[in-house]
């Protein structure tokens, strides 16, 4: 066994797969690629992940984990559920457009990845539902929502709010009003999911 095949990991690979996609892009990148930024042979890398689709859809899924990590409403539980909704989602929306408007390359070639891992974004939505219905529960848990779905509430306020953190609508996030925008909707929704007195 070879000193490089030793200390051949996951995270190594990951780390050198998404250097590769930022110079090359998507369309030309390659585990041959991969596998050379490494100083492997790339059966080494198929070793670690049996396709070349299996080593982009893990690069996608490590993008999408670090965007949620920041977002776990277990780190801000301060204050009604209605203000902890807004944190989390300027939070998101801020994010999303930092690195869309920073590096608009790097970016734009996670979303060609994202768009091809279909899977993997099913389970990211997945998971930012569950967070927002974490807060609406502990918004009904307060008597400060109603919601009969709490599941489908959480769900429906990711969609309502897609403007502002799905990269399909990245072009608009440059406009100066967006954050008002967002605060426009927040309360549209809150007042959707407020109890009736």
């Amino acid at each position: 066994m070879t000193p490089a095949a030793v200390v051949l990991t996951e995270e190594r690979i990951l780390d050198a797969a998404e250097d590769v996609l930022r110079r090359f892009g998507p369309a030309k990148a390659t585990v041959v690629d991969v596998a050379k930024a490494l100083g492997v042979s790339h059966g080494s890398v198929y070793r670690h992940f049996p396709t070349k689709v299996a080593l982009r859809d893990a690069v996608a899924r490590r993008w999408l984990d670090r965007l949620v990590d920041p977002l776990d409403p277990v780190r801000d539980t301060d204050g009604p559920s209605a203000e902890r909704l807004l944190r989390w989602l300027e939070r998101l929306a801020a994010i999303k457009q930092g690195m869309a408007l920073n590096d608009p390359e790097l970016f734009a070639t996670f979303s060609q990845l994202t768009a091809e891992a279909r899977e993997v974004v099913a389970a990211h939505v997945d998971h930012l539902a569950a967070q927002l219905t974490e807060i609406v529960q502990g918004g009904v848990r307060s008597g400060e929502f109603y919601a009969a779905d709490p599941v489908a509430s959480g769900r429906a306020l990711l969609h309502a709010t897609a403007r502002f953190h799905h990269p399909l609508h990245a072009a608009e996030w440059a406009d100066p009003a967006i954050h008002e925008d967002l605060i426009e909707v927040w309360k549209l929704l809150v007042h959707g999911l407020a109890v009736r007195r």
